[in-house]
Order: structure tokens, then C-alpha cells, then sequence
């Protein structure tokens, strides 16, 4: 059988201040201009999980798209969702949560729940904006 990819996009909505705590406030100002707003701002995100896979001879699914919603949603849409990033997540305490953060992060989280027997993990995509969009490819073999 053929060795495909299938990418699956998920939505959710949360807020971040992009803020390095190494940078002077003036720094910060610079660096991030209207995003490192004091209070926050938010996005409407996209993300997109990629796996990488034989299709099943009987399915005719590198896998079911439902059992994949479940483990991405588990892993990273049930904290992430309507959250302002910064504060309520524990793993943006010591980094900014910029989206090339948010992908490693989402990445890992994916990684420590990934099933067994699960076709690998080949990329994760934030999509922050219409301009601005972040690749992470996985190295790591998954299955």
C-alpha cells in the first residue's frame, strides 16, 4: 500500500503577550511593538497535525480521523482553547508564546501521547494569522 500523508486542521482561540522577561521593557516595545500589549491580544488559530503512514488495506486510512481529533484534543485543544497562554499554561511560564514556541510545544505535548501503532507524527502547523504561519517538521519517529 502507498505511503501518504494526511494532515487534519483543528481550531481554537487564545491569548498571548509576546514578552521576553530577558528584555528590558523598552527591548519588548521594540521587538514585539503592538503585541507585547500589557493586556494581551488573541488569535483565531489554525492548527494542522500531520501524520505520515501506510493506508490500511481495509480502511483505506493512514487513520481514522476521528481517533486522531481525540489524541490532538486531549493532548493540546483541551488546554489550549480559550486560554491567554501566558498565564494559564504552565509551559509558557519560562518562554514567550510566540506560534514558533506554541509548535514545539504542541509537538512535545503530541509526542508524550502519541498512540502506539499510531502512523508517525510528521508536522505540526500554527497558522497565528493569514501571514503568519509556522512549519515544524518532526524528526522523531513516532510508531
Amino acid at each position: 500500500m502507498p505511503h501518504v500523508r494526511l494532515t487534519r486542521h483543528f481550531h481554537f482561540s487564545a491569548s498571548h503577550r509576546l514578552h521576553a522577561p530577558a528584555l528590558s521593557a523598552e527591548e519588548n516595545r521594540r521587538v514585539f511593538g503592538k503585541c507585547n500589549n500589557p493586556h494581551g491580544h488573541g488569535h483565531n488559530y489554525v492548527l494542522g497535525v500531520t501524520v505520515e503512514g501506510e493506508v490500511n488495506l481495509v480502511t483505506g486510512q493512514v487513520v481514522h480521523p476521528g481517533e486522531l481529533e481525540a489524541v490532538v484534543r486531549a493532548a493540546v485543544l483541551d488546554d489550549y482553547s480559550y486560554k491567554y497562554l501566558d498565564q494559564d499554561l504552565a509551559d509558557f511560564a519560562t518562554m514567550t508564546a510566540t506560534a514558533e514556541n506554541m509548535a514545539s510545544n504542541v509537538r512535545d505535548r503530541l509526542l508524550a501521547a502519541w498512540p502506539a501503532g499510531f502512523p508517525a507524527l510528521a508536522q505540526v502547523r500554527i497558522q497565528e494569522t493569514k501571514r503568519n504561519v509556522i512549519d515544524l517538521p518532526v524528526i522523531e519517529e513516532t510508531v
